[in-house]
């Protein structure tokens, strides 16, 4: 037996001293081997997603379509988004009637002064406002249709919606069936439905309103 082995084995610290450093030095080998695999496993795998990207096809989303006015879905949009796109936006105050639908409701008022003081009319009310069905698909069908003028009595209670129809009302077959709905939804309500048409005079139009005010009695 070699004489070094055998003086360490007469001194037992110091063989523990080399022991100890031997598998220091072991550890740290072992440690550096397995950071070397790791470092070519992981550069192979990169490599290979890299390769990847290159012959990969993207798929585009389709655009998806906002959901239409006055549906439930478009009543839950995110309403962070909604004032997000407000404040970047500039809005500008504009009537609530045009020209003809204001003498229009001057014309009416007045009558109403004589015929029925109690009673009013209001303009651009939204029929999901003084209409209401527990059949969700009606009631949404005209939630957002909204009637020209509507006369309501003492208790703000809807009696008759009054439409002008100006010229080129009825162009297209879009208004026409938006105006059925209108009708069927107020009929079925209880609510009286009239037109005046563009070129009405105001005698003409006062005389609707004495038919509307005597029909009620």
């Amino acid at each position: 037996m070699p004489q070094e082995i055998i003086a360490l084995i007469d001194q037992p610290h110091l063989l523990l001293m080399v022991l100890a450093v031997g598998a220091a030095i072991g550890i740290g080998v072992e440690r550096f081997v397995e950071t070397q695999k790791t470092a070519e496993r992981r550069a192979y795998w990169r490599g290979r997603k890299e390769a990847g990207a290159g012959n990969r096809v993207t798929v585009l989303k389709p655009r998806s379509i906002p959901p239409p006015k006055g549906s439930p879905e478009r009543a839950t949009l995110d309403a962070a988004e909604q004032l997000r796109c407000v404040m970047e936006a500039d809005f500008k105050a504009r009537p609530l009637l045009n020209k003809p639908e204001r003498r229009l409701l001057s014309v009416i008022d007045k009558a109403l002064q004589e015929e029925r003081p109690g009673w009013r009319a209001m303009g651009q009310v939204a029929l999901g406002e003084v209409l209401w069905s527990e059949d969700k698909a009606a009631f949404w069908a005209i939630n957002a249709k909204r009637v020209d003028l509507l006369i309501v009595d003492e208790d703000c209670h809807p009696l008759h919606a009054v439409e002008f129809q100006g010229t080129g009302h009825h162009l297209g077959d879009e208004t026409a069936a938006r105006d059925a709905v209108k009708k069927e939804a107020l009929r079925r309500a209880g609510i009286g439905y009239v037109e005046v048409v563009s070129g009405d005079t105001p005698a003409q139009v006062r005389d609707v309103v004495k038919r509307l005010a005597g029909r009620t009695g």
